[in-house]
């Protein structure tokens, strides 16, 4: 017998965890897909009347008060955690272990240790789990990498990739209670696209310089790695100041670059030459730029449910470990901690 999740011809059923921002725009991104593919059905914020308010503008048809009052839902299969990255793996797991699949946001924990809390808690119950890095589902990302395998460019011998904005005023920026830092909020887009270069490889070195908030958080970091065979790549990341935010990919045969917004790329110039990969438009008022690109993420849960996966090729368990490590070896040589980091 198929399972409900293994029969192409029903919808996939999503819960919301959060009414925040992300959280209305991956359900607008979610109603630019099929409906009888894609389903939310149920929504939970830690306040009633802000998910009654956002069910009601997304015609949702439950909204709860509270966490687990979505996770016995039965009728939900995968939720979605928007939350606050301090709270990811306590509500990631929360949810894996009422046997429901979790698409959470990025970056997936505060640590690497918690990172594999939450892969451990889903194999345990066996439920698909995936970090929710939307930039690599995004058709420019995927024309990337189909140009490396081909050896488009040659051998990528270097990568830079650029991620800041003046965001310091926003709480959860630059709050340490809150998880802020520029690293682990924005410049997490910079790591993750030079591992999707190199495949996964694990650099040989890492060496981070930064400079903290009074508040403790990185206000600005670089992070240099480097790979076997003398490649190399640089992440800059700031929370105060517009950084070129683009990415280029150097190879002994020529380059790739991401133009603005290499978080969410929308047009890809290949060796001089440019190719548009446009989003569909919003139906509501969006949050954050191009985020109706949320969709790829979401087809790509739905894909894997339907073939039986546990986590993505394309962003597996190892992907989201590896990202992590990376990140807490330069928080430790810029000297961030979390509280997290001593429990």
């Amino acid at each position: 017998m198929v399972s409900r999740l293994g029969d192409s011809k029903m919808a996939t059923r999503w819960g919301i965890c959060t009414a925040g921002q992300i959280s209305h725009d991956f359900t607008v991104a979610l109603k630019s897909l099929p409906p009888e593919d894609h389903q939310v059905v149920a929504i939970a914020a830690r306040s009633f009347p802000r998910a009654q308010e956002f069910a009601q503008k997304h015609n949702i048809p439950r909204a709860y008060a509270s966490y687990e009052d979505l996770a016995k839902d039965t009728e939900v299969d995968v939720v979605y955690v928007g939350t606050i990255h301090p709270s990811h793996r306590e509500v990631s797991l929360l949810f894996m272990n009422a046997k429901k699949h979790v698409l959470c946001e990025k970056p997936l924990a505060m640590n690497l240790r918690e990172v594999q809390e939450m892969v451990t808690g889903a194999k345990l119950n066996n439920v698909f789990f995936m970090e929710a890095v939307w930039t690599r589902f995004f058709p420019a990302s995927l024309e990337i990498s189909r140009l490396l395998a081909q050896g488009e460019v040659g051998e990528v011998k270097m990568v830079r990739a650029d991620f800041g904005s003046p965001i310091a005023h926003i709480p959860r920026s630059v709050e340490k209670e809150l998880g802020g830092g520029a690293l682990l909020d924005i410049g997490v887009y910079c790591v993750q696209f030079v591992l999707m270069v190199f495949n996964g490889e694990k650099p040989e070195s890492v060496q981070a310089t930064g400079v903290c908030l009074d508040t403790g958080v990185d206000e600005a970091m670089v992070v240099t790695l480097k790979f076997s065979r003398g490649r190399m790549a640089v992440c800059r990341c700031s929370v105060t100041m517009e950084l070129p935010n683009d990415a280029v990919i150097s190879g002994t045969k020529g380059s790739i670059m991401v133009p603005e917004h290499m978080w969410c790329p929308t047009s890809l110039v290949v060796n001089g030459k440019e190719t548009k990969y446009p989003v569909p438009e919003p139906y509501l008022p969006i949050n954050f730029t191009n985020s109706t690109g949320m969709r790829y993420e979401a087809e790509e849960v739905r894909q894997c449910l339907l073939k039986g996966m546990k986590e993505s090729p394309r962003m597996s368990h190892a992907d989201s470990a590896l990202l992590m490590e990376i990140m807490d070896e330069a928080r430790r040589q810029v000297g961030v901690t979390y509280i997290q980091d001593s429990q």
